[in-house]
């Protein structure tokens, strides 16, 4: 429809001022016709950029998804785009029972992400998600997974990352990755999450 409007209006102009000769208007309905298949083609992969984009959502864990969603509810993102996320276990950073103070594993490991950070030179958002086991209260846990997300925070702060652009949350024993019931499973749950967004 708008490219039958253009093209009149191109007659409508060849009519009234009689000076445009059909290949001219040939030439003119030509350029008009390749910027409108190029126009056509970026809105074809804008389509596609976003359809992978909501895919790869899809795929993200539930905090992932929901860090995303505030994030972007904040403001604080210009796309939207999750970049990665790092997952500090149990295993990898040994939370002491009831302990929030990060190792020297857990150091090594922030430093990986911080020097990844830099070198990228982008400015991200950070959430660093706190979470525990189900050993004692539910407000207890909530206490201990924001003293864990803030250990992680303070850390990249005092090494180079702005604090506007980290926010913490704690899940406490809410989002368990296993049973609590063993020894095992209740070390896989004391973890935090660190998802970087840009």
């Amino acid at each position: 429809m708008q490219k039958l409007f253009i093209v009149g209006a191109i007659a409508l102009l060849v009519v009234s001022f009689g000076c445009a000769t059909k290949k001219q208007v040939r030439t003119e309905v030509g350029r008009i016709d390749t910027e409108m298949e190029s126009i056509e083609g970026s809105v074809e992969q804008n389509q596609v950029r976003l359809k992978e984009h909501d895919s790869k959502i899809q795929d993200l864990s539930r905090e992932t998804r929901e860090a995303l969603e505030r994030a972007q509810s904040a403001e604080k993102l210009a796309q939207g785009k999750l970049l990665y996320e790092v997952t500090l276990t149990d295993e990898d950073v040994r939370f002491g029972f009831n302990q929030s103070e990060l190792t020297d594993n857990a150091r090594s490991i922030l430093e990986n992400l911080l020097t990844q950070l830099k070198s990228e030179n982008k400015n991200v958002f950070i959430e660093v998600q706190g979470h525990t086991d189900s050993l004692g209260t539910e407000d207890y846990n909530m206490k201990l997974g924001q003293e864990r997300a803030d250990a992680v925070r303070r850390y990249l702060s005092e090494n180079g990352i702005p604090l506007h652009r980290i926010s913490t949350i704690s899940y406490g024993e809410a989002r368990p990755l296993t049973d609590n019931k063993s020894k095992k499973g209740r070390s896989t749950n004391r973890r935090v999450v660190i998802v970087v967004l840009e």
